[in-house]
Parts: C-alpha cells; structure tokens; sequence
C-alpha cells in the first residue's frame, strides 16, 4: 500500500514529548499537522518548542531556513477535538491507561471519517484491547515511536487481531516517508523491543546480585567489550527505575510469570528507596553534585608472556579467533602448534603459561576446570569486535594458580585490553547476556511477532545495539548460543534459559537467521 499523499491531514492527540516529537516529524516531512491537548497552553509551548528544534537544525545544518519556515508553517494548534474532522491519520499520545485510550478513540470515531486510520503510540497496551470496542476496529493500529522521537529512527507498525493489513500497510509507508525505520509486529506484550530488551536488563541485575562485579565494572564491560553505547545500569539509571521496573513487571504478568522476564528484588528495592535514577540525583549511581565518578575494577600491570599454544577450538570454533590472534601477533607474542581435543579433553582456545584459556561457554571456570582435570582454567567473555575492543573480562577457576592466571592477565594486556577480572559466575557478562538476546529475538520470530530481519533493524534503530540479536547470533555461531544457554540451564537449573526451539533448529539445520 502506498503512503498518505502528503497533503493529508496528520492529527496528534497529546502535546508532551512523544507528542510534540511527531508533529515535529511529521511537518518537517511535508505533511500538515494539527496538535490538540486538553490543555491549549501545553500546545502553544510544544509549538514554540518545535519552531525552536526546527531552528537548532537550521543552525547546525540539518535543515534550510526555508524549509524550517514552511514546516512551522505546517502546524497549527486544534482548539477542539471537532477539529481534526478533517483528519486522515489521527496518532494518539496520551497517558498509558486502556481506559482512557479507549475513550478517545471512540469520541474520535464520532468526529473523523470513517476512511481516517487511528494510530496509538501505546508501549505497553495491547493494540486488541484498545480497538475491542470501537465501531470499525479495523482502522486501529500501534505506531508506537521511541524517545526522543526526532532522533530516534524506529517505528514498531502494531496490528491488532482486528487491524486491516491494508491499514497497517499504509501507516508502515508513510512513517518510512517520515524518515523512520518502521517494522511490522503483532500486538503481543512488549511488541518486539520492549521484549527483546529485557534480558539486557535482567542479566546485569543478575550479575550485580551475584556479586559478579560492581556497576562500574559490568558497565564498563558491556560498553568496551559488548560495544553497548551505555551499560546496563547507566541506561537503567536513565530510563528511571520506576518506569524500567513497571515495565519489566508488565511484561512478566503479562506473560503469565513466565521466569525469563523475573522482576529483581534489588532493583525493587531501589524504587522503594526512591532511587530512580539520574531524575532522582541517585540510583545504581551518585549524581549530587561532587559525588566521585565511579570507576571500574581494572587489573593491575602483568608481564607479557613469551609464548603461547593453540589449542585447536581457535579458527574451527571461536568467533574473532582472527581479529584476536592477529592482536597476540602485532604485540610479539610468539604462537606455538595447537594442541588437538585428544591431547587435552575440552579443546581451550589457547595454552599460556601452563594455563588452559577458554572462551565461556555458559559453564563457570570451576566447573571446567573439574571437567578438565586442568585446575589452571581462565576463562575470557565474549566481545563485540576483537579487533576493535579495549576491554576483556576474564575469570578464572577456584583451583587456579595465581601465577596462571596473572600470565593470562599479562597476554591479554600486551594485545592492548584493559581487563578486568569478574567473579566465577556461568557466561561471564556479554556472553550469556547476548545469548539470551539472540534467544529472546528467536523466540519472537518463532511465535510470529515478526520476521528475522525486523526484530533486528528494532534493536538496532530502537535502542542502539551494536549488532541485532540474531546477526550476532550468526556472527557467533548458533552451536556457540545453543550451547552457553544449555550449559547456563544445567548451572542454574532454571527454565529461564530455555533455549527457543526455532534456534534449536536452526542450529539443527546448519542454517542461519540471515542465510
């Protein structure tokens, strides 16, 4: 279906931030706009606040002063709701409450045509629900835009059991008109990002119960490592622990308490505390004015080691082993034959020091190591981009000599990482939490929420992951997911890490999710 001519009509119902953002977006891209609130001062700021953006673009380049002049001239305040009669898309961005959205839509069957599609921005509320008792369900959709929105590229197209594909159709080409990335889904709890996320959440707090290090540390890994634009609890901290802890609490009732989206007792407890966040000056972090920046555990300066030996999981098994082993050589570190698995059991990446050094699998060092017979274990996580990273978290056995696992250290520093060491937990921080994304993801395309290809251009537009989940997957390699997920299963003995039939398989089949 083709995209609104632009000289339709846009209404938006709601002048606050989301709001306000999409008028702004919808005007700058040729189409008129009107904006009603039930409070006409709140319009006349959101308007003036919009020409002023529209004049920050101007400023920086982004825009001529022509166009920012005949975007403003675009959008215009409705004083009532009679005045979107005239409305071929009607987009509502009220308060979260079923009720409430309700009632709208169903003052606004009265007064727009029956050919106007009416969209929600709900991020929560089921797209059913809303339109259940409307007189023509059909024209209901979700177009649900991330904040803030201007920036924010993502569009989630929600239907509903009821949505007119023709209708949903058309909202997914006129918000690519817009300039968005719009994705289609079906209206399920969390639709796809909110969903998909929550293991980035769930993970860290995890992690952080189980002392496996400290926020500083956890952040600094998934950002340096992970390659995250911000850890999990600075982005927790930013989201507010209020709405991030509502949200995951909606998605695990929703869900029927399903134990893959468990809420955490200690970020429970900071919301009784009323530590929200950077809105409340603190929350995993202090953010008064003078409190000290906190800063991650780093290990101290260890000797480069001379020699090293592969094992023969490098190149055959473990993703990066090129990018890695191209940053061992550039250091000097002089790489001896690999070792075959009849030689030494559970083939380690590499040998250093008499230490066996392993990517994580979802099993802890210790356990391993036992499994091994090789009480000098060390274990390293996983990293976006082994060539480009400036960070590494490693572990090491219960068992493990000291001296070992300080050459470990020392190898690892000489090709450039700042490292730091995290307690013995299964699937270190990055490993098991980007395993459980790309398992997440599946599960969503299993049970039909949307293709492959969409649940990855959401988290990639909608919250800025470096990689999609189920890219990443492939770039792992799925026997790797399957296998930390199962490992991490026998480790907790918890259905959390279930492993989503779909990546079972696909990992059957030997075909991945962008073959």
């Amino acid at each position: 279906m083709p995209a609104l001519a632009n000289s339709a009509v846009i209404a938006v119902i709601g002048s606050g931030a989301m709001g306000a953002g999409i008028a702004q977006v919808a005007a700058a891209a040729g189409f008129p706009v009107k904006l009603y609130d039930t409070r006409p001062e709140a319009v006349a700021k959101a308007l003036a606040d919009i020409g002023a953006n529209y004049l920050l673009l101007v400023e920086k380049g982004r825009m001529s002063g022509a166009d920012a002049a005949a975007a403003g001239a675009r959008l215009q305040a409705a004083e009532t709701l009679a005045d979107v009669a005239d409305a071929a898309l009607v987009v509502e961005a009220i308060v979260e409450s079923l009720d409430v959205k309700r009632a709208l839509f169903a003052e606004l069957e009265g007064r727009v045509s029956d050919a106007c599609i009416l969209a929600t921005n709900t991020s929560s509320i089921s797209v059913t629900a809303i339109a259940a008792q409307l007189r023509l369900p059909q024209r209901l959709v979700g177009m649900h835009f991330f904040n803030p929105v201007p920036r924010m590229a993502l569009v989630e197209v929600i239907s509903g059991l009821a949505t007119s594909p023709a209708v949903a159709a058309t909202v997914f080409a006129t918000a690519a008109v817009w300039g968005k990335k719009p994705v289609h889904a079906k209206s399920t709890p969390g639709f796809i990002v909110n969903r998909v996320a929550r293991p980035f959440y769930a993970e860290a707090l995890r992690l952080l119960t189980e002392q496996a290090g400290n926020v500083a540390t956890l952040d600094a890994v998934m950002r340096e490592a992970g390659g995250f634009r911000m850890g999990p609890f600075e982005l927790m901290d930013l989201i507010g622990h209020d709405v991030n802890f509502a949200v995951t609490q909606s998605v695990f009732a929703a869900y029927f308490n399903d134990p893959r989206f468990t809420p955490s007792v200690l970020q429970q407890e900071l919301v009784s505390a009323g530590y929200l966040g950077r809105k409340s000056g603190r929350g995993f972090y202090h953010y008064k004015d003078g409190a000290p920046a906190a800063q991650p555990d780093t290990e101290g300066h260890q000797p480069q080691p001379e020699f090293i030996r592969y094992g023969d999981a490098v190149g055959a098994r473990m993703p990066g082993a090129d990018a890695l082993a191209a940053r061992l050589i550039q250091a000097g570190i002089k790489i001896g034959p690999a070792l075959n698995s009849s030689q030494c059991g559970d083939a380690p990446a590499f040998y250093c020091n008499g230490a066996a050094v392993h990517l994580t699998d979802g099993r802890s060092a210790t356990a391993r190591a036992l499994a091994n017979h090789v009480s000098d274990t060390v274990l390293f996580d996983l990293a976006c981009d082994y060539a480009r990273a400036t960070r590494i978290a490693l572990t090491c056995a219960d068992q493990c000599n000291p001296a070992a696992y300080n050459a470990v250290v020392g190898l690892f520093q000489a090709a450039g990482f700042a490292v730091s060491r995290l307690d013995d937990v299964p699937g270190l921080a990055v490993m098991r939490t980007v395993a459980m994304l790309a398992n997440e993801a599946a599960d969503v395309v299993y049970q039909g929420v949307c293709t492959a290809p969409a649940v990855d251009t959401a988290m990639l537009a909608g919250v800025n992951y470096p990689r999609g989940p189920l890219a990443w997957a492939d770039a792992v390699g799925l026997h790797q997911i399957v296998n930390v997920l199962t490992n991490l299963a026998a480790s907790y003995g918890e259905d959390r890490y279930r492993v989503s039939p779909l990546l079972r398989r696909k990992f059957a089949n030997g075909v991945s999710f962008h073959a």
